[in-house]
């Protein structure tokens, strides 16, 4: 079924309610249903065609959600891009995806025509008398839904394309459903929840863990446009929002900035944090400084968002991601030297998942299913081992394993420790050549406070004995801050470039 028939339906549920909200600005659910059914109209008008594709190059805004119910409903299929794409990879995600329109902020025209060079795209700006608004007023809004079937394509969301050009994930109409009943299941979400969603739309912890599973239960969304910690942390105050979630470097700024003036935020029920794997020490630092206790989470764009995470009312286990969401997916631990399951407690495997929130695919890249699927089985690429309750711990992607003179080292289980010296804000490790042991474990850190040393951190690591031997960083770069892609992870690919 086609989802936006879940959306419709929700919001004539809670027609009087408010459904998004950004700034000053609310929009009620009977008017997101309404600017829905004006740019369906609007489409249709166009000569859309089921499955066409149309894009959005935006940070959150509000037309984010009601153009995405229009695509829908139009029977199109959505395109969130990365707004912090350069060039290359901004050109080739709008050339691949073939999306006909383009909804972008008005001062990114410019530079769009630029990088389109004449390609047959409609650019439609936000904002008061932009093309979006225009293309609305211009139509009454249409009522019916375009039927699509569950496998048919709803979005196309493109990878970062950190380790060389992005890559389109198809995400079906069942995958984003299914996806999304498993978090309202596990979570609890209701009509009375409020998510204040500072997660960009165009990554899936923006989209379908924060924004759809609330607006299908006639909850309220609050946005956030961009990122900054001050205005999150008085939003939470102020708002008192119940539901809501941080990538990791989200998480750690917040903990950084109220670690040494604690404020008490004490309305979420949920709040969610994740990405990459997070040092317990931020974790313990976000605890400090504002009393949350978050629930972590563990999922690819290839899953629709989450696979794996704590029930509302779990306790956390220290390390762990949680537990696998079965009503939506299987999973397995293999081996990635004997490719059978493992059987101990506490033992390494890859990461397989299979079920309803699996993608079916990439776009345009057929030749990738004999690479990611065995049986069908997708493999993550993540290394994980699990306990005797079958809760999961991330260990590290099977690409950044260090081998320094025969041994494994995993740069998330250094960066753990690390992470816990007061010196340093921000760890990542990396492994770089080295004469003798091939590979060395190279730190880059950002410092915490002015005139840190690389022989301070050096001596830091000689007083844990989890940070000597082959786990000790023989290299150690300090710098003002650390690349990340556009969904906020850290760029491993970018860093070793910049420290080869």
């Amino acid at each position: 079924m086609n989802i936006a028939n879940l959306l419709r339906r929700a919001a004539a549920d809670h027609a009087g309610q408010v459904a998004l909200r950004l700034d000053d600005e609310e929009i009620g659910y009977g008017h997101f249903t309404e600017i829905g059914g004006r740019f369906a109209a609007y489409l249709h008008a166009e000569g859309m065609a089921p499955g066409d594709r149309v894009g959005f190059f935006l940070p959150n805004t509000l037309e984010y959600l009601t153009g995405l119910l229009g695509v829908w409903q139009a029977g199109g299929v959505g395109v969130p891009l990365n707004y912090m794409f350069p060039e290359a990879a901004l050109r080739f995600a709008i050339t691949d995806s073939g999306v006909t329109h383009l909804v972008v902020l008005p001062g990114d025209v410019a530079r769009l025509e630029s990088l389109l060079a004449g390609a047959p795209v409609r650019l439609l700006t936000t904002g008061a008398g932009g093309g979006f608004a225009e293309a609305v007023a211009a139509h009454e809004p249409v009522h019916t839904v375009v039927p699509r079937l569950d496998r048919d394509d709803a979005l196309i969301m493109y990878t970062s394309g950190s380790t060389g050009v992005p890559k389109g994930v198809r995400q079906t109409h069942r995958n984003i459903t299914a996806q999304v009943d498993g978090v309202v299941d596990l979570y609890e979400i209701t009509s009375a929840d409020h998510v204040l969603n500072c997660m960009p739309l165009f990554h899936v912890g923006g989209l379908q863990l924060a924004s759809l599973p609330v607006l299908l239960r006639g909850g309220q969304i609050t946005f956030m446009a961009r990122w900054d910690p001050l205005v999150w942390i008085d939003l939470a105050r102020r708002l008192r929002p119940t539901y809501g979630g941080l990538i990791a470097t989200m998480m750690i700024d917040v903990g950084n900035r109220t670690v040494g003036a604690p404020v008490v935020l004490d309305s979420f029920r949920i709040c969610m944090f994740g990405g990459s794997r997070t040092p317990t020490a931020s974790i313990d630092r976000l605890a400090a400084g504002t009393g949350i206790e978050g629930v972590e989470i563990y999922g690819q764009t290839e899953q629709s968002g989450l696979v794996v995470s704590y029930a509302a009312g779990d306790t956390r286990r220290p390390d762990s991601m949680g537990r696998p969401l079965e009503q939506v997916v299987r999973t397995r631990l293999v081996s990635p030297t004997t490719a059978t399951d493992v059987k101990e407690d506490g033992e390494v495997g890859e990461l397989w998942v299979q079920g309803d929130a699996v993608t079916p695919g990439y776009w345009n890249l057929p030749e990738l299913i004999e690479e990611k699927w065995s049986d069908g089985w997708f493999r993550t690429g993540d290394l994980m081992s699990r306990d005797a309750d079958g809760y999961l711990y991330y260990v590290d992607r099977i690409d950044d394993m260090i081998i320094s003179g025969g041994e494994n080292i995993f740069p998330q289980m250094v960066e753990e420790h690390l992470a816990d010296c007061p010196d340093l804000a921000e760890v990542a490790v990396i492994g770089t050549p080295h004469e003798r042991w091939v590979e060395q474990v190279t730190a880059v850190v950002v410092p915490s406070r002015e005139g840190v040393t690389v022989e301070e951190i050096a001596a830091y690591c000689a007083t844990d004995p989890n940070l000597r031997g082959m786990h000790r960083p023989r290299r150690i770069e300090i710098v003002d801050a650390l690349p990340r892609t556009g969904s906020g992870k850290l760029n491993r690919p970018e860093l070793r470039r910049m420290f080869p």
